[in-house]
């Protein structure tokens, strides 16, 4: 990881581009930028080489100064608005007291004071936009800092000649000191505002612990050699405890532990690293990951993830993976991308914001010209205006048209645009992440808010994926006196148990039998076959495909028919092409399935979307589930292979459909990528969440409606977002050109536009399902 102290940062639309502008450099993972304190945080690709002059160049060229962030604590950086606000503050209250309140502002003694007073403001608190807007002009760019830079320059400039020059008349330190001071008190609230949207992310990046207590073997009673010397003094002190197993642990840190590792874990512990427990059982809370609230019984051979916590006993772990390739990691990972990536909406708002800021110089000048070359007819149209809108009082002379153009510069807010779609997808992300719900993008929150049907895979998805052998049936046949020394239970078992179906593992759970096999093939979706060492042929799959291997099935007609009705599925089992047994398995349907499908089929805030169930199982078997669920059977789809799956999604986009697809295996990779978004459920295969634009750390299926209407709530935020920066902008400018606003009203104005857009996103953390 590098740490980065970047200078220039001033608003939430600074973070996004250092962002991107980090995000760009090869190698990179990920980036997280920290707004309040000023600092990135950059994680490399573990095979990429730590590159910081690269990093360093990629901000150069963006416009922002950064160096190697030193190892204290960022809060010595977060005192640089508290100062602009003390400072700024305490001299604009000053003015505005002697101005409005005393009313001294034309007496020469004051208006002296008051240069002084907002000269320390411009030199001290206005150093940091005038330092960024310079570097966004080296870098042959410009933004909110420019205006600013240039909007309070312009009151204090002409402030300055009119009282050095004797020319007299009112000046404006107090709407230039106030200019500063008003717009760091929106940048300041910006961050802090900011950094309860990213509040999800922080806590994952905090669970992992730093320390793990890693466990060292002892040989009778004596530490290996490599150990201390001293092992008493060392073995009963604060960091290692002697274990009745001859063991010690050891406190160490995280980043020292390898796979193969044993990890000791007490009752409170976080695990530190993924793992597999060797030793004890207890519940342990994996809420933080996937949102649900019910601890997870844990025994030897059982899963652990960093970040979980331990609850009520004593696990001895054996460390499988570290680092990056933790689960906790890949979902920091994951969380990160989604909060700094674009949606296809954002691109609008972008283009605007590129040439926003020459044009509003340009409209800034052209005002200015207006009202200094031609105040009568300037004046004429603003009396005009006065009584539908309110009453403003403008200066006199020269000094209109400098007020004036200051309010345009001010006035404008590229940063609201800038915001509008990273402020709610960074709020979304956080919010789906705290629910066990982890969305690839921008693009495929945008894309789930658009779905109008939804097809499920049926095992592992709308089943528990775990079938049980519920009934079975042999048929007899003349067999080699070889084959005549092997049970039929321990053939099947032992060619299915090379198999990862989950059809397949639970048929190899019926004996514990294991024989030697060779030539095994498995065809997704159909079956299994492999060769005993005597050259006999064994196959294991559904009926339908043993049909097309020209195995005889009649006499399994009954057996079939009584368990499909009842939406078991049947698999057939054939020695030498002929069939010797035949195994119905049954797979519970989830809890919450019926609930999830009754939300989606009758969502209050759409015409319901249109619930599609597409299984390799038999018709009758799938068609029985659809009964119990109430999906309509002309939306059902038995018997489809893997690879007709993708297919059948194609013909669906081609009816007009936005298709999400929820599946769980290997073989839903082409559907879920084929879809218009892909939904990968708790326990997907590597395979399928690559493939996938949602992953649902959750098992249970109801999590597919609340990710399917928090992205619909965060579309419509974007949008919301978009339409009042466009509409504040082009209601703001033309009043301050028309001089209905003063520079002061202007700056306040900006920072609330700021903060509205961020306060209309963070309403997403509070998103409870409605929308």
């Amino acid at each position: 990881m590098t740490e980065l102290r970047v200078n220039g940062m001033t608003c939430g639309n600074c973070a996004r581009k250092v962002t991107t502008a980090l995000q760009a450099v090869p190698g990179v993972h990920s980036v997280a930028v920290n707004l309040e304190a000023r600092r990135a945080s950059v994680r490399w690709h573990a095979a990429a080489a730590t590159d910081t002059g690269k990093l360093l160049a990629a901000l150069a060229a963006a416009g922002y100064d950064a160096k190697l962030a030193e190892n204290k604590s960022a809060e010595t950086n977060r005192t640089d608005w508290h100062f602009n606000l003390w400072l700024g503050g305490g001299v604009t209250v000053a003015l505005m007291l002697g101005e409005w309140v005393f009313g001294v502002a034309m007496q020469p003694w004051f208006q002296w004071l008051a240069f002084a007073l907002a000269a320390v403001v411009q030199i001290y608190c206005g150093a940091e936009f005038y330092r960024g807007a310079w570097r966004q002009l080296k870098a042959g760019s410009s933004n909110m800092d420019t205006l600013v830079a240039l909007g309070s320059t312009t009151a204090f400039a002409f402030s300055a000649w009119a009282l050095l020059s004797g020319h007299g008349g009112h000046v404006y330190f107090m709407e230039a000191a106030g200019i500063i001071t008003l717009i760091s008190i929106g940048h300041w609230l910006e961050a802090r505002v900011g950094a309860r949207a990213s509040g999800a992310l922080k806590n994952l990046l905090q669970l992992a612990p730093p320390t793990a207590r890693k466990i060292q073997k002892t040989e009778s009673g004596k530490l290996k050699a490599e150990m201390p010397f001293d092992i008493r003094k060392f073995a009963f002190s604060n960091s290692a405890l002697r274990t009745p197993h001859s063991e010690i642990e050891t406190e160490v840190p995280v980043a020292d532990l390898r796979p193969g590792d044993l990890v000791a874990l007490r009752p409170g512990d976080r695990v530190p690293v993924d793992g597999i427990v060797t030793e004890g059982d207890s519940a342990v809370d994996e809420a933080i990951l996937t949102g649900e609230s019910v601890p997870v019984d844990k025994k030897i051979g059982s899963e652990l993830f960093a970040g979980t916590v331990n609850l009520n006993g004593r696990l001895v772990m054996r460390v499988t993976a570290t680092g990056e390739a933790t689960a906790l990691a890949n979902i920091i990972a994951a969380v990160q991308r989604a909060q700094t990536s674009r949606a296809n909406i954002q691109r609008l708002g972008d283009r605007v914001s590129n040439v926003f800021v020459p044009v509003v110089v340009v409209i800034a000048v052209a005002a200015a010209f207006w009202w200094g070359l031609a105040p009568e007819a300037a004046n004429h149209v603003h009396a005009w205006l006065a009584p539908f809108l309110w009453p403003a009082h403008l200066p006199t002379g020269a000094a209109t048209a400098f007020i004036v153009a200051a309010a345009v510069l001010i006035v404008a807010c590229p940063c609201a645009m800038g915001l509008a779609t990273p402020a709610a997808i960074m709020a979304a992300a956080n919010a789906a992440a705290r629910r066990g719900i982890l969305i690839r993008d921008g693009v495929a929150l945008e894309k789930a808010g658009e779905i109008t049907a939804v097809i499920f895979d049926k095992t592992g998805t709308l089943t528990e994926g775990r079938p049980k052998v519920v009934a079975n049936q042999t048929f007899p046949i003349q067999m080699s006196t070889e084959l005549k020394s092997f049970k039929i239970e321990e053939l099947a078992s032992s060619l299915s148990s090379l198999s990862s179906h989950p059809l397949s593992k639970s048929v190899a759970e019926i004996s514990t039998t294991r024989l030697s096999l060779k030539g095994f093939k498995e065809f997704s979706g159909r079956g299994v076959v492999a060769m005993l060492e005597a050259g006999h042929l064994l196959q294991l799959g559904s009926l339908r495909w043993l049909e097309e291997e020209k195995v005889e099935l009649e006499a399994v007609t009954t057996f079939a028919d009584e368990w499909m009705t009842k939406g078991a599925t049947v698999l057939g089992f054939a020695v030498d092409n002929r069939l010797v047994a035949v195994f119905a398995l049954q797979d519970t349907l989830k809890p919450t399935t019926a609930k999830a499908l009754e939300h989606l089929r009758y969502d209050y805030l759409t015409d319901g979307y249109r619930i599609y169930l597409l299984s390799g199982d038999s018709s009758r078997t799938v068609h029985a589930i659809a009964t119990k669920l109430d999906i309509p059977h002309s939306h059902v789809f038995a018997e489809v292979r893997p690879e007709q799956k993708a297919e059948f999604v194609k013909k669906l986009q081609a009816r007009g459909e936005r298709v999400a697809f929820v599946g769980d295996g290997i073989n839903d990779a082409p559907a879920l990528t084929q879809a218009d978004l892909g939904i990968a459920v708790s326990r997907a295969s590597d395979v399928a969440r690559e493939a996938a634009d949602i992953i649902l750390l959750k098992s249970e299926i109801e999590a597919v409606p609340e990710a399917l209407g928090l992205a619909r709530a965060a579309l419509r935020t974007i949008r919301q977002n978009l339409f009042w920066a466009f509409f504040y902008n082009a209601l703001g400018v033309p009043l301050a050109a028309l001089g209905f606003m003063s520079p002061i009203l202007c700056a306040a104005a900006m920072g609330v536009s700021d903060l509205i857009v961020i306060g209309n996103a963070l309403r997403l953390a509070r998103w409870r399902g409605k929308g």
